[in-house]
């Protein structure tokens, strides 16, 4: 697949990702804990893909891995909220594993993405 492609189809992927976070943030209980959750959640879910896509009009190669390592930090987050939500119960495994499982490749793609930039920067 063409680099182009690649990044087309990431970036689409990463929305897709954020549209199935606010939908399992709506469905977390009407609660303190689940307002809580969902607040943090949201904010790191969604947080990753705006991130790479702010990278693709980095000012410099280092600007570039900052946004990147930015994503995988909130990557990261978003994986311990979905971990707390399948631990709580407060969504079934069912309606999670899916998303932890997305959550785990994406954090791969970016930790592999930001090794391969951190050797072209050297």
């Amino acid at each position: 697949m063409a680099s182009k492609e690649w990044k087309k189809n990431f970036l689409d992927r990463l929305l897709k990702f954020s549209v199935s976070v606010v939908n399992l943030s709506n469905q977390l209980p009407k609660t303190p804990a689940g307002f809580a959750i969902a607040s943090q959640f949201i904010r790191s879910g969604t947080s990753i893909g705006a991130n790479i896509e702010e990278a693709q009009d980095a000012s410099s190669a280092k600007d570039f891995v900052q946004k990147l390592s930015i994503s995988l930090r909130e990557a990261k987050e978003t994986n311990y909220w979905l971990r707390i939500m399948q631990m709580t119960e407060m969504i079934s495994k069912e309606k999670t594993n899916r998303e932890i499982l997305e959550c785990g490749e994406i954090i791969a793609i970016l930790t592999s993405s930001i090794k391969s930039s951190k050797k072209k920067i050297l």
